[in-house]
């Protein structure tokens, strides 16, 4: 047997974020499931094409190549690849390609992206029949092993501007939109990344983060709007001192230049705006100000999840 399939995932970027591992009496939650984070963010157009190769044989092997290259450091791809391999009794030779495009550890939800987009495939190819929501889940219990993300991979499933209400995989989640129309693009400008898993194994600020989310997200739901959305996940990164002094003043000119609002990547040293499509160059002018042309990414929102291509 020989079977390739093709998938693609948007990539998201987070405003806010609440970290939902612990029961309310404090002891750590052990249903990978169930562990997840509140937050909100947007889908992007770009994102991570993943196609995979699988050929039947009887020796097992696995490689991981991202942009072209060898990536044996793609753990939540790999953990992925081998809860699906557990539902099948045969010996299989894969190679998992990814096409990254945007940057990769700055808070563009590139490793949720990744997972759920070899999910898809890589189900399609082992003609594995799972619903969306068990794919999902899948990807889910991945990036939370691998301490890569919490809980952008259902936000990724829907696409638009999400906000997460309640944390975890797709059969715990509670999700909302916001309406957007398609007359937005995000202009986004990267200093440098930052390591999820490192982050969340340090547990200084997370009180503070997880106060301010809650307050964070009740603001956002009284005030449902894109505006009030970006208002309030710009605050979040302020009032939880992640905003660094440049990330600061890039908000504020980035504000000033007719943004409908600007918050910071969750999480990534970085900036992003939300702006109308006639606006979109003299916001990227600002950004320019700041940035190099390499480090700005402009995208679409994207208004749809992850889906098969082939």
């Amino acid at each position: 047997m020989h079977s390739k399939a093709k998938a693609f995932c948007p990539a998201g970027i987070s405003g806010f974020f609440q970290i939902c591992d612990k029961e309310p009496n404090g002891k750590p939650i052990t249903d990978l499931e169930r562990i997840g984070a509140r937050g909100g963010g947007f889908a992007l157009k770009k994102g991570v094409l993943t196609e995979v190769d699988v050929v039947e044989q009887e020796q097992k092997s696995l490689n991981v190549f991202i942009n072209g290259k060898l990536a044996p450091e793609a753990e939540t791809t790999r953990t992925v690849v081998n809860m699906l391999l557990e539902r099948v009794n045969k010996s299989y030779s894969i190679a998992v390609r990814h096409s990254v495009e945007v940057p990769i550890g700055a808070g563009f939800g590139s490793s949720a992206a990744g997972a759920l987009s070899v999910a898809l495939a890589l189900s399609k190819a082992l003609n594995i029949n799972l619903t969306y929501n068990q794919i999902g889940r899948i990807a889910h219990v991945a990036e939370v092993k691998c301490r890569t993300g919490l809980g952008t991979v259902g936000g990724l499933m829907l696409g638009g501007c999400v906000i997460i209400v309640e944390p975890g995989a797709p059969n715990y989640a509670v999700i909302d939109r916001i309406p957007i129309s398609p007359n937005y693009q995000i202009v986004a400008g990267v200093y440098k990344p930052q390591l999820t898993s490192k982050f969340l194994k340090a547990t200084k600020k997370r009180d503070l983060i997880n106060e301010m989310g809650q307050k964070t997200l009740d603001k956002i739901l009284a005030d449902p709007s894109l505006e009030g959305f970006l208002h309030a996940c710009r605050e979040f990164a302020e009032k939880t001192r992640l905003a660094t002094q440049r990330v600061r003043k890039l908000m504020d000119a980035a504000e000033k230049s007719g943004s409908v609002g600007v918050a910071q990547n969750m999480l990534g040293e970085a900036v992003h705006a939300l702006v109308e499509k006639d606006k979109v160059k003299k916001v990227v002018e600002v950004f320019e100000r700041f940035l190099p042309p390499e480090k700005i990414l402009v995208a679409e929102v994207s208004l749809q999840g992850a889906q098969l291509i082939t």
